[in-house]
């Protein structure tokens, strides 16, 4: 699903920087960037270049007039919630939205690539294949360690995101992030088979010429078939995640909180600015 993902990735892409300017300037290049992600896994040229060009710029239009709209609403009710303190309601709120435009997103990308990939050759399947084989390799690298390491790295990544919203953490709360990440299993194997099984049947849709047929559906779909034991552990992960993420929030400074306060502001109006900009046809 990776070239399917990297379109789609767009949706995500601004809620991962750190500055509205950020967002703007990944925006304005977001078109070059696709371009750049997708030809690393399937090379195009000519004819085909052009096309891909054009299917990007449709996604980047729908994009902008649809999507970035729902961004701005959904930032600033999120900064709303946030400056009053967050409730496990709002958790949930966050979470299923997020959800809707990611898959609304992933349909919107799978519709526009599907033509495509009903043509690559089987020089160019081999190389996805051959891609996705890297990227597995990758996963397994970057997961590799005894537990106590692989928790250590867990909880280390999971403080520099909350960082990245609210500053610096103090003790009490890098302690809070550690507990979490010691009671949450470990399922990377889970999560590895999972990687390898979506992999395996976009590339069967894509061998069988069937991905206008069968793509679409398959993004919106693709949970069906998820190990129930993975399902039973992300389950885990997410309420001790969100129970975490409570007691940050009534653990905030003043200022940690203005300051993911203004950030998520901050995404709204650039979001809006976005979306401004498309309809006014800049």
């Amino acid at each position: 699903m990776k070239p399917i993902l990297r379109i789609a990735a767009l949706a995500l892409l601004a809620g991962i920087l750190g500055a509205c300017d950020a967002v703007r300037l990944a925006y304005d290049n977001a078109d070059t960037f696709l371009h750049w992600r997708l030809t690393g896994y399937v090379k195009v040229s000519g004819k085909a270049a052009d096309e891909l060009d054009d299917r990007i710029d449709d996604f980047l239009t729908w994009h902008r007039a649809r999507a970035l709209p729902q961004y701005a609403r959904l930032s600033a009710d999120a900064a709303r919630r946030l400056a009053v303190g967050l409730s496990p309601a709002d958790l949930v709120w966050g979470y299923d939205a997020f959800v809707a435009q990611a898959k609304e997103s992933l349909h919107q990308a799978a519709e526009r690539i599907a033509p495509m990939l009903d043509r690559l050759t089987p020089e160019q399947l081999a190389q996805l294949e051959k891609r996705f084989a890297e990227d597995n390799r990758k996963f397994s690298r970057e997961n590799r360690g005894s537990e106590k390491e692989r928790r250590i790295r867990r909880a280390k990544r999971t403080a520099g995101q909350l960082e990245e919203w609210v500053g610096k953490l103090n003790k009490a709360q890098v302690e809070r992030v550690r507990q979490m990440s010691e009671r949450v299993p470990l399922y990377d194997d889970l999560r590895e088979r999972e990687r390898k099984r979506l992999q395996a049947e976009f590339l069967a849709i894509v061998r069988a010429h069937e991905a206008q047929k069968r793509l679409p559906a398959f993004v919106n779909t693709w949970e069906r078939g998820r190990d129930p034991a993975l399902a039973a552990m992300g389950q885990i992960w997410r309420s001790e995640y969100e129970k975490m993420l409570i007691d940050i929030d009534r653990s905030l400074s003043a200022e940690q909180r203005a300051k993911a306060v203004a950030r998520l502001r901050g995404f709204s109006e650039d979001f809006a600015v976005l979306a401004s900009a498309s309809a006014q046809g800049r």
